[in-house]
């Protein structure tokens, strides 16, 4: 979830002198070799990664025969050492996998400490203490990404654990050039953090023109590839976590770690159209908000017929629709294991139906018309496939850039500061404007809501679309608005990732923000401020959208240009069989 502070949007613009990283070229399909004659099969994989070390992590573990999870693993940590921003082992995220057949969704989300409580973060008048929930130890939710990289390797995995760690240990010991982008962006922080916490101390020295190394990092990550999950919620690099938490006065305890447990739950499925989508179940808000987008949208089909991509019109639609998606994300959603969500009744076609019969075609809805019907920057996503047709949609995240702030001394990894998703105070907007109440209220032991929203779409029994975003709250309206470019207006891959988005949510309920450095025509500009809407660029570009998409029978990968990601599509020689 990209941090919305001021400067930032000075710093995307510097994402247009960057080259853009459109679908790589693909390959002639090649049928397979008769197994008369031996030779071998060549069957293709294809990967859309956040940054180009993350993507040749992927390609080589997907060459060495691993699966779409042994190479979402090691991109996990090869990310944690070169993402700076939002790649981590101190945060958490979802998984959603396909795998011969079978769809799974692994939450692997943060928990609020066990001394936590519902009004840590307001003062004596009940208050909410300014950045009290995003700067500094007390911030940090006991971290998940270890633990889910390793439950997913445990179920789906089949080359040894330490070989998918040891790339990202490379990248620690010899250090990575970083891009120009992250080291502005990692200079930039210098006022946000200040001196309360070690963040300068370890990332200061960064620069375009030298290695960045990270041993620290590195000795942890050995650790980690040797000995698993149980060193860090255990052993050494758990020791570290508990003596920074009590030097920096965070409430992490050893009690916290060894009782972390990664959660594999049912995924949201839904029919669509031609297509069955996988989506992402609570904790997450994405899953149901992006299923709710798509089908109200198809019973305004008459209201959208005709309208041209992002004309004033249509974002007038889509902004309606949101309005009562964030309306009701605010009143219903939490973790699944301390309240009930009704996700059956919010995603009944009757329900969805009547909401979108609420939609004001015409003018704004004021707030007091947009109810709960019934009666959340840098987050990071990549999406791989590999040569079997299996699908990992992945994303993790420290919530906003950088986390709190605060590295593990000794251990040199940041850690997140996810304590500023839960609902606060009820009513009150968190970081990303986004209000909650009672069941997204702090309680120990309990996962925050989170917009994260890895989506999987199917045709038959077949992965067509694997996508995800970061973005904080703009998740899932990025991730629609994506899904909608490809299949009502027909974009290309790339041309569906790199198209302007815009993003409403509720409150102010006139606010329109759109792309930085794609914004919208100022006609339209000027079009929407005559209904009575303020369209502005969004505090930071928003989204960064990873996509596989299968056309005409072969993987079309796209990296947002907003971004340094990459895209490939490899050919993988002999691999006789699933690799599970």
């Amino acid at each position: 979830m990209k941090t919305a502070r001021p400067w930032l949007a000075l710093c995307s613009t510097l994402l247009l002198l960057l080259p853009a990283c459109g679908p790589a070229p693909q390959p002639a399909a090649t049928p397979e070799k008769s197994a008369v004659t031996g030779q071998a099969a060549v069957r293709t994989a294809a990967i859309a990664i956040p940054d180009r070390y993350g993507a040749q992590v992927a390609e080589d573990i997907l060459k060495a025969g691993g699966n779409a999870v042994d190479a979402g693993v090691a991109v996990g940590f090869a990310l944690a050492v070169t993402f700076i921003d939002a790649g981590n082992i101190g945060g958490g995220g979802f998984m959603l996998t396909y795998f011969d057949g079978e769809p799974a969704f692994l939450d692997y989300r943060e928990v609020a400490p066990l001394a936590s409580d519902r009004d840590m973060y307001l003062d004596a008048a009940g208050e909410v203490i300014e950045n009290a929930s995003l700067i500094g130890a007390r911030a940090v939710g006991v971290p998940g990404t270890v633990a889910g990289l390793w439950e997913a390797h445990q179920r789906y995995g089949t080359l040894p654990w330490e070989e998918l760690v040891m790339p990202a240990v490379k990248l620690a010991e010899e250090g990575f050039l970083a891009a120009p982008a992250l080291v502005e962006d990692i200079r930039s922080e210098r006022e946000w953090f200040g001196d309360s916490t070690n963040f300068q101390e370890y990332f200061g020295g960064i620069s375009v023109s030298e290695p960045f190394r990270q041993p620290e990092l590195a000795r942890t990550l050995r650790r980690l590839a040797k000995l698993g999950a149980e060193d860090f919620y255990g052993g050494e690099t758990a020791r570290l976590i508990v003596e920074q938490m009590e030097r920096s006065g965070g409430l992490i305890t050893i009690n916290d770690l060894e009782s972390y447990r990664a959660v594999w739950r049912e995924p949201l499925r839904a029919p669509w159209r031609d297509y069955q989508i996988l989506a992402a179940p609570p904790p997450s808000s994405g899953g149901f908000a992006v299923i709710q987008l798509l089908k109200m949208k198809d019973e305004l089909e008459r209201q959208f017929a005709g309208l041209a991509h992002n004309s004033p019109q249509y974002i007038h639609l889509v902004a309606e629709m949101e309005k009562r998606v964030f309306a009701d994300r605010a009143e219903y959603l939490g973790d699944p294991d301390f309240v009930d969500n009704r996700m059956d009744e919010l995603l009944d076609g009757d329900y969805i139906r009547r909401r979108a019969l609420e939609v004001n075609t015409r003018e704004i809805s004021q707030l007091d018309g947009v109810r709960p019907g019934l009666e959340s920057p840098n987050t990071t996503h990549y999406s791989i496939v590999d040569g079997w047709g299996n699908a990992v949609s992945n994303t993790y995240t420290l919530n906003t850039s950088y986390g709190s702030g605060v590295v593990v001394e000794g251990a040199g990894f940041l850690l997140n500061d996810e304590m500023d998703d839960f609902s606060v105070k009820p009513g009150v907007p968190n970081f990303f404007g986004v209000v909650g109440n009672a069941a997204n209220e702090i309680q120990p032991g309990k996962r925050m809501l989170s917009s994260m929203s890895p989506t999987i779409l199917l045709r038959g029994d077949e992965v067509e679309v694997v996508v995800g975003t970061p973005g904080g709250s703009t998740i899932f309206t990025s991730v629609f608005q994506t899904i909608v470019n490809l299949t009502d207006y027909s974009m290309t891959p790339f041309d569906a990732v790199a198209a302007t988005r815009f993003h409403h949510q509720l409150l102010p309920p006139d606010l329109i923000t759109y792309s930085v450095t794609r914004p919208l025509p100022q006609d339209t500009i000027s079009a929407l401020a005559g209904r009575g809407y303020r369209a502005v660029p969004h505090d930071w570009e928003f989204g960064d959208v990873q996509l596989i998409q299968k056309r005409d029978g072969q993987w079309v990968p796209a990296s947002d240009p907003r971004d340094r990601g990459e895209s490939r599509v490899i050919s993988i020689e002999d691999p006789q069989t699933p690799n599970r």
